[in-house]
């Protein structure tokens, strides 16, 4: 339970927002009853704006509006204003530095779908204009975000020059991410493209020097150049070709040994005609044609449909650097990487993971088979790891195939049971559908896992869906049918990992885990055997 309430600065409440109570019954994918997200409006004095539900916050009821947007002005008498109600449910709030207008998101949980409006503020006769619409997993067709500026009492609003606003996104196209700037009118809602990266780079928009966006700041960089920061003056067009470029700053490569390190992006597909890539990591001194023991990371994410999960994300014109405990490491050990190797569950929101196994098997199939094709991987020298979503996945893929000759699952969940209401974007608790609770749940068929696995937790994971005992319970169970298992926990670690030590230990356990079970692997063997 919690107080809401506005102080002066004696701590006096001169306000009760809510006395809110315990919310434990919040349904799945739902929001808390009563006002949420409080914060001050930024263009006006001691104005507090907040949203309320309209549907008791449970996503599955039917109604006309889901959220509300309120205000209320100090002295804080009478009753809230209504801003804005939106259709689905509210996302997100830009506040204009005009004051009178203001961006307001809201998101169809069934399509997974986001919408920007632009609406005028304290004018409810003015209709609210549609300014996007797409896909949550929208890449090639994102219009990127506002640009915002910082105001002297230190809230952010929307940047305006005259009728226009300026846009910044990664620019994610089937060859990779270009990033730009584009300059979109309010009237019109038409946006021009300013700045764009050129394809030999990696170039984002740090800051506009400029209100009219002539000049701006960009972060250059390349696969052997770390990002030094310039001046840009744009030309006529505003394309990078067309604009003048002054240097700022000239930070040298802190890592020279990486140079040799060459990256490519791989597109192919899924049997079921889905598209998929990866980043295709080699090692420094790769002779062509040589096959390397290969290391698969990847983390499944869904999607609605096939399209958006083919849309290719990241670039390989970004400088290449290695930092904590990353997989990459594996390159300066004489392995490939795939990297970012797309796992993409596509189907209906309330369905999908029933095929959950089948697609990512599919998926980890197609990706060792294209880099056998390229004569980079050998098939029978491949090793599959992944981070919290990742791990649960790569104990999936030890347990429903023969693709891996080993694996690393780092602070993941393996059994569904103890995360009874949902994981992920699974909106079904497990009493709804228990069949696919189990099946999905790697821990109820450790009994087929017969490659060595490695696993990894902080003992202080703070992430609700992977709590340490489940990889402590995986562990008994793989070492109770004598697989070939072992159990790495990281004092005071959370679920992502900071210390040095931590970082060095890691290392050391996933590159000696592979180079024992992957790198020198013998024939494959039936029998294993636990491992302390």
């Amino acid at each position: 339970p919690k107080e809401v309430e506005v102080w002066d600065g004696g701590a006096k409440v001169v306000y009760k927002v809510a006395s809110l109570p315990l919310a434990d019954e919040v349904p799945i994918e739902g929001v808390p009853k009563g006002p949420r997200g409080y914060h001050w409006r930024p263009t006006e004095a001691a104005t507090l704006v907040w949203t309320e539900a309209l549907d008791d916050g449970d996503p599955r009821r039917k109604v006309p509006h889901r959220d509300r947007v309120v205000m209320l002005r100090a002295p804080f008498a009478g009753r809230p204003a209504e801003v804005f109600k939106t259709e689905h449910r509210f996302n997100g709030l830009q506040w204009h530095e005009d004051g009178r207008l203001a961006f307001v998101r809201d998101l169809d949980r069934d399509r997974r779908w986001v919408r920007t409006q632009l609406v005028e503020v304290g004018d409810p006769r003015a209709e609210p204009r549609v300014v996007w619409s797409h896909s949550t997993r929208e890449r090639y067709d994102n219009p990127g975000t506002a640009v915002t500026r910082t105001l002297p009492n230190g809230g952010r609003v929307v940047m305006r020059h005259g009728d226009f606003v300026y846009l910044t996104g990664t620019g994610s196209t089937p060859e990779g991410d270009r990033p730009f700037l584009d300059r979109m009118s309010l009237k019109t809602l038409k946006a021009e493209r300013l700045f764009r990266s050129d394809a030999q780079a990696y170039e984002t928009v740090v800051a506009l020097v400029t209100d009219d966006a002539r000049q701006i700041i960009t972060k250059r960089e390349r696969p052997v150049e770390p990002g030094n920061y310039y001046v840009r003056t744009l030309g006529g067009s505003g394309a990078a070709g067309d604009s003048t470029m002054r240097a700022l700053t000239n930070l040298p490569d802190a890592t020279p040994q990486l140079q040799g390190i060459k990256k490519q992006l791989i597109k192919y597909k899924r049997a079921d005609g889905v598209e998929l890539s990866f980043t295709l990591y080699l090692p420094p001194g790769y002779k062509e044609g040589t096959r390397l023991p290969t290391v698969v990371w990847a983390y499944p994410l869904e999607f609605n449909d096939p399209a958006t999960a083919g849309q290719v994300t990241g670039s390989t014109q970004r400088y290449t650097s290695i930092t904590g405990p990353s997989h990459l490491f594996f390159l300066l050990a004489g392995y490939a990487v795939l990297d970012n190797t797309t796992m993409p569950i596509v189907g209906d929101p309330e369905t999908m993971n029933n095929t959950y196994v089948e697609q990512i098997v599919a998926g980890a199939k197609a990706a060792i088979d294209k880099a056998a094709e390229m004569g980079v991987t050998d098939p029978e020298r491949v090793g599959v790891g992944g981070h919290s979503y990742g791990a649960f996945m790569t104990a999936n893929l030890l347990a429903h195939s023969d693709l891996f000759r080993a694996g690393i699952a780092r602070s993941g969940a393996y059994n569904r049971t103890l995360t009874p209401f949902g994981f992920q974007s699974e909106r079904r608790t497990l009493w709804e559908a228990p069949e696919m609770y189990v099946k999905v749940s790697p821990f109820m068929v450790a009994h087929k896992i017969n490659e060595p696995i490695l696993l990894i937790h902080g003992e202080a994971d703070n992430n609700t869906g992977t709590f340490p005992i489940q990889s402590e319970r995986m562990y008994q169970a793989l070492r109770g049918h004598g697989a070939t298992v072992r159990y790495v926990t990281l004092p005071l670690e959370a679920h992502g990992y900071a210390a040095r030590e931590t970082t060095e230990h890691v290392l050391y356990e996933m590159i000696g885990w592979f180079d024992r079970h992957v790198k020198n692997a013998g024939p494959r063997k039936s029998e294993q055997k636990a491992e302390k």
